[in-house]
Order: structure tokens, then sequence, then C-alpha cells
């Protein structure tokens, strides 16, 4: 009797949202050592990331975009942040403090170590298919959602 090698599946939802799950999961177990929770993780980056102050509706629209939640919860997410200490705002802008971008570079050191290991070994090729697919089908994603949201049906 042979051995056989499984079939890879081909792309689709579960393949993704597995991939997703186990991802999430291995950045949450960085950043609760860090005190921080997924949804504030991706607001910090944003202003992280940003050459100069961030308008403050401009970074919850980001999150709300990135995660798909209410605007009051991106809204609360950067009171969260400043409770922390990690931004500050006057209101209208948001920036990140020293200790926001220490933070967000402790981080990201820990989470491009973990990567590299879990990228390591694929091909460069096969990477930018992946990443081309996954754009396309969050794009269409996107539409369908936008399509069928309540403000623009009703």
């Amino acid at each position: 009797m042979t051995a056989t090698t499984p079939t890879a599946p081909s792309l689709n939802s579960r393949v993704i949202a597995l991939a997703h799950y186990a991802a999430r999961t291995v950045l949450e177990t960085v950043l609760v050592r860090h005190g921080l929770v997924f949804q504030e993780s991706v607001a910090l980056r944003v202003v992280a990331v940003a050459e100069a102050p961030v308008r403050r509706d401009a970074l919850a629209g980001e999150v709300v975009d990135a995660l798909k939640v209410h605007p009051a919860d991106a809204h609360r997410t950067v009171v969260e942040l400043a409770a922390k200490g990690l931004v500050e705002s006057d209101g209208t802008d948001v920036r990140i403090t020293d200790a926001g971008r220490e933070l967000y570079a402790a981080v990201s050191a820990e989470v491009q170590e973990i990567s590299a290991r879990i990228y390591g070994g694929i091909p460069e090729e096969d990477l930018a298919t992946a990443g081309r697919v996954l754009t396309l089908v969050t794009e269409r994603e996107n539409a369908e959602l936008a399509a069928r949201s309540p403000a623009r049906n009703g």
C-alpha cells in the first residue's frame, strides 16, 4: 500500500479564515504581553507609520475599514490608546507618543521574527501570487459588503 499526499485545498473563504485566525492568534500572543489588544494594534500602526499627525476621524475610518467595526468602537480605541499614553490628541489630530513609538517598534520586531519563521522557505513568486489573489478577494468582498450595506440600499 502506498501513502498518498493530500492535495492542497483550493483557495476559498474557509482556507482564508483559518489562515487569518491562526495569524491573528499568533499576533495576539505578542500583543497581550505588551498590554494591547488587536484593535488597538491596528490603530497604533496607522499613527506609528504616519509622517504627520493623523486626523482623528481618518484614523477611526481606517480602523472601521480594516476591521469592519462600528465607528464608535474605533473612536473608543483611540481613547484607550490615549489613556495608555501611547497616543495623544488635541481633539482633531492624533499623534504617537514616545512610549507608543517604543511599543510599536518592540511589537513589530517580535512579529517580524515570527513572520520570518512562518514565511521562510516559501518561494517569493508564491508569496507574490498569494498577495495578488488575496488583495483581489478583499476588494471583491468589500464591494459585496458595500452593495449589501443598508446605507446604500435603504
